[in-house]
């Protein structure tokens, strides 16, 4: 038998459906930034993707290839949102820590070291989930968590 899918397999009241009835429910994590296209071009870059402009001057997506969002930046003040109206009231990533999972560690580890001058972890294992992981400061000032995708094989 196959492993466990769909809501049971997140913990989720089990409900029968019809392909017709599933429905598929995402996160936007949107954050303040002060340049759109400068905060594009560093998560592209951490992330290994082609460099493409945003959509707008003022909001863009960095997007896996499957077109799922990872996360959207927005310029601080730029509409009325409450949380984004300015830097000045609340340091960039108070409460927040962004964590992705990558299949490219050592890769996205290369990467981060070209965009950064240090580190704020060095590569570890997380006692928790047997991974790698690093952690680095956007250019906002964001607490950025990468954790590869799998625990590592202890043959290599």
């Amino acid at each position: 038998m196959g492993a466990a899918r769909g809501p049971v397999a997140r913990g989720l009241p089990h409900r029968s459906t019809t392909p017709e009835e599933t429905t598929l429910k995402r996160t936007w994590t949107i954050i303040g930034v002060a340049d759109v296209g400068r905060s594009i071009a560093w998560y592209q870059s951490l992330f290994g993707q082609p460099s493409a402009p945003p959509a707008h001057d003022y909001f863009g997506q960095i997007m896996d290839e499957d077109g799922t969002v990872l996360l959207c930046l927005h310029q601080w003040g730029a509409h009325d949102h409450p949380s984004l109206t300015s830097a000045d009231h609340a340091r960039p990533g108070n409460g927040l820590l962004l964590f992705f999972r990558v299949d490219d560690f050592d890769e996205a580890l290369i990467r981060a070291r070209a965009l950064v001058p240090v580190l704020d972890e060095e590569p570890n294992v997380n006692p928790n989930t047997g991974t790698m992981e690093f952690a680095l400061r956007d250019p906002d000032g964001y607490h950025v968590m990468v954790s590869a995708l799998s625990p590592r094989n202890p043959d290599g």
